[in-house]
């Protein structure tokens, strides 16, 4: 059975669009799931550990057939190969962080997982790229669209601005 799920890309390190592109390839390439739509890309100022440069995020709709806890196991695999340090500062710098915000309509919570994101809904940086994809969808457990839930984000602090590659001459 496939499950429809949206995640969340973001860096903050090196070649940043490189980093989210050759993520969704992994995915792929992997066969941990099929990238289904692609939002355009953000920058976005630090939340929580503010000492940094500015992310790139993004998200993606996908397709898989792997549980929650699996597919968080190919994520994590895919972070680490990409250059992640797992011990590295909460919410700090790092080359690639991908989330699950949604998976179906599934509430799930353990003791390394918890979906919905739990702070998918305080988050500009996550709702404005999922609203380019999927602006209709309803939040599991507060049951609202995703674009209410971004018009009630009101925090100046987080500046998200759209993105275009920057080209070298």
């Amino acid at each position: 059975m496939m499950h429809d799920v949206f995640l969340c890309l973001g860096s903050n390190m090196g070649d940043r669009n490189a980093h989210l592109e050759r993520a969704l390839g992994e995915l792929e390439k992997r066969g941990i799931a099929r990238v289904v739509t692609v939002s355009p890309l953000y920058k976005t100022s630090p939340v929580d550990y503010t000492d940094q440069a500015w992310f790139l995020n993004g998200a993606a709709r996908v397709e898989t057939d792997l549980s929650p806890r699996d597919l968080l196991s190919g994520l994590k695999q895919v972070e680490a190969d990409l250059g992640r340090d797992a011990g590295g500062v909460r919410f700090g710098p790092r080359p690639i962080d991908i989330d699950i915000i949604l998976y179906d309509d599934l509430i799930y919570d353990d003791e390394v997982l918890i979906i919905p994101h739990p702070r998918m809904h305080k988050r500009a940086f996550v709702l404005t790229p999922l609203c380019d994809i999927a602006s209709e969808i309803i939040h599991p457990e507060i049951n609202k669209k995703l674009r209410t839930l971004l018009s009630e984000i009101d925090d100046a602090s987080q500046e998200v601005i759209s993105y275009t590659k920057e080209y070298l001459a």
